[in-house]
């Protein structure tokens, strides 16, 4: 009997800062990290949570009124599904031959999104997806995804899944993905370097923990990039000494994880920049799935079950009256000449 060939593959999760509130900065660096990833035989590389033009830092910091002076440079760096700015990262895939998971700031009309892309080594958007719900004052930036956005695609690589950040701590949403048989995970997180030593929950060991328990628990491969804060958006962001406590530099901990939650590849400093870099094997998945399939063979529907509402919503439902029917001798009589009797 033929033998299934399970995918190999090697993956790269980035860790690095983007050139912050730059868009043509930030997609200059994506495609040079692209190219060094693809030289090294990476078919896969996934970036940071909203890399894309960074994470608005400034909402953690001090008073909305102190943000509001980085408000209008955001929004006019944030990136545009199908624009030009995108449409480079999509060629760069195509040149260097690799599969990207982007992480960025999506401007839809006037609004904002934490969003995520898949694009194929063809330079095709396979997918692109938001957040479902902004974590804490995220919300004062962000809008909300929806149903439609907790979805796996298959691909010659594998079926592949993306979340980003405090969604890996949402069970159903887990649970949502594991669903629908999810093989490889790109999970996006910005810089673990807010409020260290005062909100552990924030920080590298539980973020981690998280990434690491939705391989063993979703039997998949996860890829996790992680963001850094370099020195120059402390300058921008930290101006007093109370503001550098609060946002360390550096906060980078890439991960990568296998379906057992075995750590892959060689984690760098958390102030370095480069790519975690693994090689991964399909073929393990089947042996973490025959221990426990939490919704599969491990599951109990019987007692528990997911409901997922997967239709997309729209802010606007255009509704139109219908068109009144005319019956044939209406309109025969619409469009005949009335004729008067002549008199003799």
């Amino acid at each position: 009997m033929p033998t299934t060939v399970h995918p190999k593959l090697r993956v790269a999760a980035v860790q690095a800062a983007p050139v912050f509130l730059d868009l043509d900065g930030t997609i200059d660096k994506t495609i040079d990290l692209m190219a060094q990833a693809a030289g090294q035989g990476v078919k896969l590389i996934a970036f940071p949570e909203t890399w894309v033009p960074g994470y608005p830092w400034w909402i953690w910091l001090d008073s909305p009124a102190w943000g509001m002076q980085f408000v209008q440079r955001y929004s006019d760096n944030a990136l545009v599904v199908g624009s030009a700015e995108f449409d480079r990262v999509r060629e760069a895939a195509r040149k260097h031959r690799i599969w990207v998971s982007l992480g960025y700031s999506e401007k839809a009309a006037g609004s904002l999104y934490i969003a995520q892309a898949l694009i194929d080594d063809q330079g095709n958007t396979v997918q692109t997806r938001r957040k479902l719900k902004p974590t804490h004052v995220e919300r004062t930036v962000f809008g909300e995804g929806d149903g439609s956005d907790l979805a796996v695609v298959e691909t010659p690589l594998g079926n592949i899944g993306s979340l980003s950040c405090w969604e890996h701590l949402q069970p159903l949403s887990k649970y949502a993905m594991y669903s629908q048989n999810e093989q490889i995970h790109c999970g996006a997180w910005p810089s673990f370097s807010l409020y260290r030593g005062a909100a552990y929950a924030l920080g590298p060991e539980v973020n981690n923990a998280a990434s690491q328990i939705y391989a063993a628990e979703g039997q998949c491969f996860v890829v996790a990039p992680c963001a850094t804060v370099s020195q120059a958006m402390s300058d921008l962001l930290c101006t007093d000494p109370a503001k550098q406590q609060m946002l360390r530099t550096g906060g980078g901990y890439a991960r990568i994880y296998a379906p057992d939650g075995s750590p892959l590849g060689t984690p760098l400093a958390e102030d370095q920049e480069g790519l975690v870099i693994a090689d991964i094997d399909l073929g393990m998945i089947s042996l973490a799935k025959a221990a426990a399939d939490p919704s599969g063979h491990y599951s109990r529907p019987d007692v528990t079950q997911l409901l997922l509402n997967k239709t997309r919503r729209e802010p606007v439902v255009v509704q139109r009256a219908p068109e009144p029917e005319s019956s044939v001798p209406e309109a025969i009589a619409a469009n005949t000449e009335t004729r008067l009797p002549v008199a003799a």
